[in-house]
């Protein structure tokens, strides 16, 4: 990789997007391309949206959200459709601070740190250009040049609204530079970024007593005074606030509810006029989105105090809770593992799943269905079918506590038991059991839970545990099973062949002899009970089975044996059973022979081609399966 080439590619892309011209030049520009003078909120919607939007369920799945944040697609569908699009279309919500409230570690800074990141990448787009007039300390709209008066067969002629007025550096300017020739203003392409504090500003409390308000506004410059005369006059004053500097793209204001209440006051205006009050001068325009975030219990005790109404009424409210999937709290721990440098340890399968399984416990609230149970939960959040229940049950599940997921134990806490697993000297590999270790030993030094969360929690572990088991019994089976899929797939044609024959009433050829043969009841039964079909509920389920058949055929599709997830069930447990016996001697044996030795090489070489292993893992792993298979 040529670095250097890279720097000088992108230097020079910089420069290719660099544009300065006049004002006359901007306006036939915007008379072509209208959506130059897109506001702040249209910007960050477009940004969002210009990713692609996809369909999961009905739900709309916002791909700009995919590589950081996981398992939010609901609070995110909300988050973008009731806010960010609604502001774009100028909607009433636009006026409202965006406050993201939520238990810790739960995404909300990751959230925010992504829409300031890709809005910087966005305004390096010809889709997302911004251009400001040049010299402003603010990078504002070049159409406030355009006179009041003027403005409405302006926005009719370019098809555009023009808000706000000029900060008042730039009406001096235009008099003092520009003798008010706004023809002659010159304007230029930005580029928004954090770092030159262009288009996006980063508010963070500190001590009240030290903290001043020019920090949101800007301030005095005192040792102008002298030379201008006025602290009325704009070149005697810094526009250099966060909210100064945050104009045309995003502020963000971290723990908000920390702020002392004067620096609040100032967006009680900036968020319903979209202007703010600085120094001795009217009030400025600025068009910004206000994103701040903080968590439960100092959002509950700000609206407990009636003296913040007017700044509640103010705010739109978006509960970012914490992930419920364990598919997707994995994806959580493999990124911020991945972000370490603790590559060279090799973490086997599934022991971030077992971390996973216990998380998510933690956050699942008791449902009041008859039969449902945390773990059934878990696996139908998870996507995955429960006997008994259908779609609908999960939707009423996840409509029963409007707060579940906003308390548990956070992705910070486990990813921290991880790494102290992952330090331990001369490692080669963890797994699930050394994962679960490590968390059971980190709640006694958990600061924040009591003693029956501790009890409530260690059950979790128990719990977890048994799902690994389980896990590491299928992944052994499976790989002890001579070429599994083929023995599957030869296992479910011949069940087809039955049920269709039995369904029909009519007789099976037999594939040696030729002759046709009553239907193998005894081959139906031994598949269908390893999922538990009892003798009278075999003819609905083998009529279910012929009815999805017939269906994939008419829409064109294969069925093949992972079309219907029971059957596929049914099928592996079925193969697992007959080589329960030979999975049991073949690992407990201290001293295999030959033929044992082979077989167990055969299923090492398997684990690690096949499933992700090293071959230390994979050695272990059959030494505690064997284990598990002689209790």
């Amino acid at each position: 990789m040529d670095i250097f080439k890279k720097i000088s590619d992108y230097r020079t892309e910089t420069d290719r997007l660099a544009w300065t011209g006049t004002f006359a030049q901007y306006i036939v520009m915007v008379h072509k391309n209208p959506s130059l003078a897109m506001t702040a909120h249209s910007r960050v919607y477009q940004m969002i949206a210009s990713r692609g939007v996809g369909d999961d369920n009905g739900r709309r799945r916002y791909h700009f959200f995919e590589q950081e944040i996981f398992g939010l697609d609901l609070a995110i569908e909300k988050l973008v459709e009731e806010y960010f699009h609604s502001a774009a279309r100028r909607l009433d919500v636009r006026k409202r601070i965006l406050l993201l409230m939520g238990p810790v570690s739960g995404g909300k800074s990751t959230l925010v740190t992504l829409l300031k990141r890709g809005l910087e990448q966005f305004s390096r787009t010809d889709e997302g250009a911004v251009y400001a007039i040049k010299g402003c300390p603010m990078h504002e709209e070049p159409l406030h040049l355009i006179p009041l008066e003027l403005r409405p067969e302006v926005e009719q002629e370019l098809g555009v609204k023009i808000e706000g007025n000029l900060c008042p550096s730039c009406q001096m300017r235009l008099k003092t530079e520009y003798g008010g020739r706004i023809e002659d203003v010159q304007v230029e392409r930005v580029l928004l970024s954090e770092d030159t504090r262009t288009g996006i500003g980063t508010f963070s409390p500190s001590d009240p007593k030290s903290q001043d308000i020019a920090d949101l506004t800007g301030s005095i410059d005192f040792s102008t005074i002298t030379e201008f005369g006025s602290e009325s006059d704009p070149r005697a004053y810094r526009f250099d606030g966060e909210l100064n500097k945050a104009n045309r793209g995003i502020m963000e204001f971290q723990e908000m509810l920390k702020c002392d209440e004067k620096f609040l006051w100032n967006l009680l205006s900036l968020t319903q006029e979209g202007n703010f009050k600085a120094g001795r001068f009217a009030l400025i325009s600025a068009d910004e989105l206000i994103i701040a975030h903080t968590n439960e219990s100092e959002y509950k005790s700000f609206i407990s105090n009636k003296k913040n109404e007017a700044l509640q009424s103010r705010m739109i409210v978006m509960p970012i809770p914490y992930n419920l999937k364990v598919s997707e709290e994995e994806k959580i721990y493999t990124k911020l593992i991945k972000q370490s440098d603790m590559a060279h340890v090799h973490i086997a399968p599934h022991s971030l799943r077992a971390a996973a399984i216990f998380s998510i416990l933690t956050r699942l609230k008791e449902s009041k269905k008859q039969g449902m149970d945390l773990v059934k939960k878990m696996r139908m959040y998870d996507g995955e079918e429960v006997e008994g229940y259908k779609e609908a049950d999960l939707k009423e599940m996840q409509s029963e506590y409007l707060e579940e997921g906003m308390s548990g134990i956070d992705p910070r806490y486990v990813i921290n038991r991880i790494s102290s697993a992952l330090i331990r000297q001369g490692l080669e590999f963890i797994n699930a059991l050394d994962v679960l270790r490590a968390l059971k030993d980190g709640l006694d030094q958990h600061p924040s839970i009591t003693k029956e969360e501790r009890e409530r929690y260690l059950n979790f572990i128990s719990v977890a545990r048994k799902e690994y088991d389980e896990l590491a019994k299928k992944e052994v089976q499976k790989a002890f099973v001579y070429s599994f899929e083929e023995s599957a797939k030869t296992l479910f044609n011949n069940y087809l062949d039955n049920i269709e024959s039995y369904c029909n009433w009519g007789k099976v050829k037999d594939p040696m002899t030729g002759e046709d043969m009553d239907p193998d009841e005894r081959l139906m039964r031994s598949i269908e009970e390893q999922i538990g079909i009892s003798e009278n509920a075999k003819k609905a389920f083998r009529e279910e089975i012929l009815i999805r058949l017939s269906s994939y055929s008419r829409k064109g599709h294969r069925f093949n044996y992972s079309s219907h997830e029971r059957l596929r069930e049914a099928i592996e447990k079925k193969l697992f059973a007959d080589m329960k016996d030979v999975v049991k001697i073949t690992t407990s044996t201290k001293t295999p022979d030959g033929n044992q030795l082979k077989r167990i090489n055969e299923v090492i070489k398997r684990l690690v081609e096949e499933h992700g292993y090293s071959t230390a893992s994979a050695n272990e792993l059959l030494r505690y399966v064997g284990s598990l298979l002689n209790r």
